[in-house]
C-alpha cells in the first residue's frame, strides 16, 4: 500500500515539475520527499500483515 501512495506522490512530483507549479509550500520537492518516505517504510515493511506473535 505505501508503495501505491509512494508512486502517486511521484507523480505529483513530477507534475509539479513539469508544468513549474507549486501550491505555497507544496512544491515539487516536497512531495518527492514524502514519496521516498513511503518508499523507506514500505522496505522496512511498515503496514505489511505479519503475524510474528500470534497465540493459539
Amino acid at each position: 500500500m505505501l508503495a501505491i501512495v509512494a508512486a502517486v506522490l511521484f507523480l505529483i512530483a513530477l507534475i509539479f515539475e513539469l508544468v513549474g507549479f507549486s501550491l505555497g509550500v507544496l512544491t515539487a520537492t516536497v512531495f518527492v520527499t514524502a514519496g521516498l518516505l513511503c518508499v523507506a517504510l514500505h522496505l522496512a515493511g511498515v503496514g505489511a500483515n505479519r503475524r510474528a506473535f500470534a497465540r493459539r
